[in-house]
């Protein structure tokens, strides 16, 4: 009876890692045929009949080799598995088969070293109290050694189950950059553990088991401290596994970051110099226009007394000339010119690419009291306006008849300032990680996708925060500054 409960447990594991298997790999390859369900199931299934039919070859537990064999055969169906079912024409895929496998191997082998002791003791226990009289009959003995089979069983591919499943679930979780254009230095960094686990896995299959007259022995009953040893080493493996992944995701989020804020440094210095220009450009628009519109003005009147006569043709040409200076006055008065400069220019630059896209910057003014500097706003309005404006443009390109357009506003709480832009978009947002920014459509990743991050690193020169959220496909985008001074210590040099 235990027997075929035994072969049915087993099954049932295998049918647990094919599971596994397909949610590993779903977590970072995109499926390739099908919808979701499919491609999982087809792979869980395809990997299971494999787990099954290498079982069921029957391989000698002292014969090493053909452990090798089957961890080689098990890593290319692995492979097989991945590029049938997911794109995985890409290097990382080599790191999750062989992460996969080692994952499989170690949490067996570190399972079975710390259950399987326990069990051989139990049915030691059993024998001698069969041999002394204590068990009273042959069929309590067999029915508490079923117990004793059955029991250890169950515990032991439950702890490898919870193991795989916890290990695979820390990878995924911990590797946030899965769409990131990994080199061949980088995949050796984070590969090199995963191999070395299943060489430990390797090596201790061959020294695990020795014969003494004969008899096989395993190595942890002559030497009883591997007990404790050997889990500890495969358990360090694993966690050299994860330490790898989080320490290389860790370097491209602070390289992401160095390259962030070396692009902000210089947009910030150059936006500067546009900004003081514009501003003086600006300043002495205005005052050649009211010059001109006084002057216009006069000779408007003197015309009239022409030799008593009107001239008609002289007024109307001057009329023309009002209506153009008119006509000149920027659309956008917020009180701060920087602004004012900005959204001229990105006004303009949306009605190119989008004629009907409505902007609306009624609601953004800026208070005369403001100390956030005006390259700062600069910033961070420059880059909303780029990131609203790309968005409209990928929602007009998806959806022709859809409305696009851009709301931006201002309001003052106590010493925060609260600057907010809302604006049309497809609805669809793909973040990097819980709690992280959105990834960019753009397939240079690393050299793309920095607007939010360098609104979010102005805003925090100000003790502030950025905030963002969708609603009703239309994604608002809120900054929060205290009203002072740059906090020392974050300020941009210029």
């Amino acid at each position: 009876m235990y027997e075929t409960v035994g072969k049915l447990i087993t099954l049932i594991f295998y049918a647990f890692q094919g599971y596994c298997l397909q949610y590993f790999l779903g977590g970072f390859l995109e499926r390739r045929i099908g919808g979701k369900f499919f491609a999982g199931f087809a792979s869980a299934a395809l990997y299971t009949a494999f787990l099954i039919a290498a079982d069921g070859i029957g391989i000698n537990a002292a014969d090493y080799r053909m452990t090798a064999v089957k961890m080689l055969l098990s890593l290319t169906v692995i492979i097989a598995v991945a590029l049938c079912f997911y794109k995985a024409f890409c290097p990382i895929t080599v790191f999750l088969s062989v992460t996969f496998q080692a994952a499989a191997y170690i949490s067996r082998y570190m399972i079975a070293v710390l259950f399987g002791e326990t069990g051989d003791r139990l049915i030691d226990l059993l024998n001698e109290g069969m041999q002394n009289g204590t068990i009273a009959s042959e069929k309590t003995f067999e029915i508490l050694l079923s117990c004793i089979l059955i029991g250890g069983w169950l515990l032991q591919y439950t702890a490898m189950a919870f193991l795989l499943r916890l290990f695979l679930k820390k990878v995924i979780s911990y590797y946030k950059e899965k769409d990131y254009a990994i080199s061949g230095t980088e995949l050796m960094f984070i590969l090199v553990p995963s191999s070395v686990g299943l060489m430990i896995c390797m090596l201790l299959r061959v020294i695990m088991i020795s014969a003494e007259d004969g008899v096989p022995k395993l190595l942890y009953e002559k030497y009883p401290v591997l007990i404790a040893v050997i889990p500890a080493i495969l358990l360090l493996s694993l966690l050299s596994v994860l330490c790898g992944v989080k320490l290389f995701q860790d370097m491209i989020c602070a390289n992401r970051e160095r390259s962030g804020r070396i692009i902000l440094e210089k947009q910030i210095a150059s936006m500067r110099e546009q900004m003081e220009e514009t501003e003086r450009v600006y300043s002495d628009i205005s005052r050649i226009k009211h010059d001109i519109k006084n002057t216009v003005s006069v000779i408007t009147r003197l015309s009239k007394f022409n030799n008593g006569e009107e001239n008609n043709e002289l007024k109307k040409y001057l009329a023309e000339l009002s209506g153009d200076l008119d006509k000149s006055e920027f659309l956008f008065k917020t009180g701060n010119t920087v602004a004012d400069t900005l959204l001229n220019i990105k006004y303009h630059e949306a009605k190119r690419v989008i004629s009907d896209t409505q902007i609306d910057a009624s609601r953004l003014i800026f208070p005369k009291n403001l100390k956030i500097l005006s390259y700062d706003i600069g910033v961070i309005l420059g880059n909303a306006l780029d990131n609203a404006i790309e968005a409209c443009v990928k929602l007009k390109d998806s959806a022709p008849e859809a409305k696009t357009f851009i709301r931006l506003y201002s309001l003052q709480k106590g010493n925060v300032f609260i600057l907010g832009a809302e604006n049309s978009f497809d609805g669809n947002l793909r973040l990097r990680g819980e709690g992280a920014l959105p990834m960019t459509d753009k397939k240079d990743k690393n050299a793309h996708g920095m607007g939010l991050l360098n609104i979010k690193s102005t805003a925090e020169k100000y003790g502030g925060t950025m905030d963002f959220q969708v609603r009703d496909k239309a994604f608002v985008l809120s900054v929060m500054m205290k009203n002072e001074e740059p906090v020392k210590g974050n300020e941009r040099s210029d």
